[in-house]
């Protein structure tokens, strides 16, 4: 998306956030600009022959920082890709990484492509040639660059990559940890496509469970019956929308995509639309709700949640004034603008920002990539013996319901479900709400815990740059 006239760039944007929180930092002369600056950008053009004529395709893979290796980031594919906005997302990795404790530097890519003008064929022919371009130069390597799913790719993006580094690198005993976001019968990990929706309603669970943070954004009570707005309904705001209303007892009222939005005061059907929306490419004549052309003007609709899930910059100096949600969760990169940033929070806003809030997306690669080193599944060692152990406690529950003549019994369903040891997915699930929980409480100190910081955007930014500053110092940086 390109950024409105008369406001910084994305990665202006990403810049000035960084400086708000540095300057509360009495950080050693010049490591200040060591973290913020991105340390190399490799731009690849390459040429693929597709319809009888070879086209020209231009590629970029960059690599922010390099406090911890490898670096971690997505490779999205799109047609307004260029180099500040790969930039800007490297950077925003590395912050992210370092808020959630996962253990690498940041690092994005993104192709200048729209994937939608391809057939599947085509694609695996220019993502094999882009691939092949960044392994040579070790911009893809299981112990040096990690991509993962982006904008635009998917699992078989990253399996086509994989399987392309295997052939490139065929006694690579770790090859299938060179991406994450494969799927699972090509060494990826349950729960990986669903993470970063996920991700956003656990940041949301773990927002609703302090009273003080709640009050401070104008609302009160738990997630249940709450009103939200969803910008784009693709990977990310799907999945969030999808488990905060059915699992939380959300109403999701509006849903806003490219050619338009739908309104139920009622709430939407969250899977109908999705389905409806994949069908037929958006939301026009969608049975089930109120149809209005002007998608971008309903984000400033009344609601309590606002989950802007797709583009950067679509809340901008140009309207947020007029937003009215007082709880704005980022679950895009960059959907907030600096200016916009300024504006909502001297309103009363509270920002749920993106370094944490779509953090699911890489700490649940960050499980998959320690799978593929371990070369195993998680639960395969422990399950049966978990178990096993439950079952000494259920006998034992049993034995004196026949001691007592039967007056006392075990709930219905009981036994059944605390038999059962859990599998990869419920571990996965278990590891990311972990993750979020201990990333916000990190958050929730400095906020709290300082005079002078006042939003949790700076407050993430402050225990993400301090973690990244240690990392340099210990290196003797």
């Amino acid at each position: 998306m390109s950024t409105p006239t008369g406001e910084p760039s994305f990665r202006q944007s990403v810049d000035l956030m960084f400086n708000r929180a540095a300057a509360l930092l009495d950080l050693p002369p010049g490591l200040e600009e060591k973290i913020r600056v991105c340390n190399a950008t490799y731009t690849v053009r390459f040429g693929v022959k597709l319809r009888g004529e070879i086209r020209t395709f231009t590629g970029y893979r960059s690599v922010h920082s390099e406090h911890m290796e490898p670096v971690k980031g997505g490779i999205r594919y799109a047609p307004t890709v260029h180099q500040d906005e790969v930039e800007a997302l490297a950077a925003l990795m590395t912050y992210k990484c370092a808020l959630v404790t996962a253990p690498f530097g940041g690092s994005k890519g993104g192709l200048c492509i729209d994937p939608r003008q391809y057939e599947p064929d085509e694609l695996e022919k220019i993502t094999r040639r882009f691939a092949y371009e960044l392994i040579k130069r070790d911009m893809i390597n299981p112990a040096q660059n990690v991509p993962a799913p982006d904008m635009g790719t998917g699992e078989r993006e990253m399996a086509i990559i994989a399987d392309q580094y295997q052939r490139m690198n065929t006694t690579d005993i770790n090859a299938r940890a060179c991406v994450t976001g494969k799927p699972p019968h090509a060494g990826g990990i349950q729960g990986r496509v669903e993470a970063t929706g996920r991700g956003v309603q656990y940041a949301l669970r773990e927002f609703f469970r302090h009273p003080e943070d709640v009050k401070q954004a104008g609302l009160s009570g738990s997630l249940d019956g709450k009103r939200v707005i969803v910008q784009g309904l693709g990977n990310v705001g799907y999945h969030a929308a999808l488990f905060l209303s059915t699992e939380d007892g959300c109403k999701i009222t509006h849903v806003v995509e490219r050619d338009g939005a739908l309104e139920n005061p009622a709430g939407l059907d969250v899977q109908a639309v999705h389905d409806w929306i994949l069908g037929h490419g958006g939301v026009r004549n969608c049975p089930f709700g109120t149809y209005h052309e002007d998608g971008v003007k309903v984000l400033e609709a009344e609601c309590d949640i606002l989950i802007p899930a797709a583009l950067e910059g679509v809340i901008n100096m140009h309207n947020a004034a007029d937003i009215q949600a007082p709880l704005i969760i980022e679950a895009a990169n960059g959907p907030i603008t600096a200016g916009a940033d300024e504006v909502l929070r001297h309103k009363g806003a509270v920002i749920i920002p993106d370094l944490y809030a779509n953090a699911g997306g890489v700490t649940v690669s960050y499980f998959e990539w320690v799978k593929n080193l371990s070369h195993i599944r998680f639960g395969r060692m422990q399950r049966r013996q978990e178990e096993a152990r439950h079952q000494l406690i259920v006998d034992e529950l049993q034995r004196l319901d026949e001691h007592l003549g039967g007056a006392w019994s075990m709930t219905p369903d009981f036994k059944q479900k605390y038999l059962r040891g859990a599998d990869e997915l419920e571990l996965v699930r278990s590891g990311l709400d972990d993750t979020m929980r201990a990333a916000y409480g990190s958050m929730r100190e400095v906020w709290w815990g300082r005079d002078d910081v006042t939003d949790l955007r700076t407050a993430g930014f402050i225990v993400g740059i301090e973690r990244v500053a240690a990392s340099y110092q210990a290196k003797g940086i």
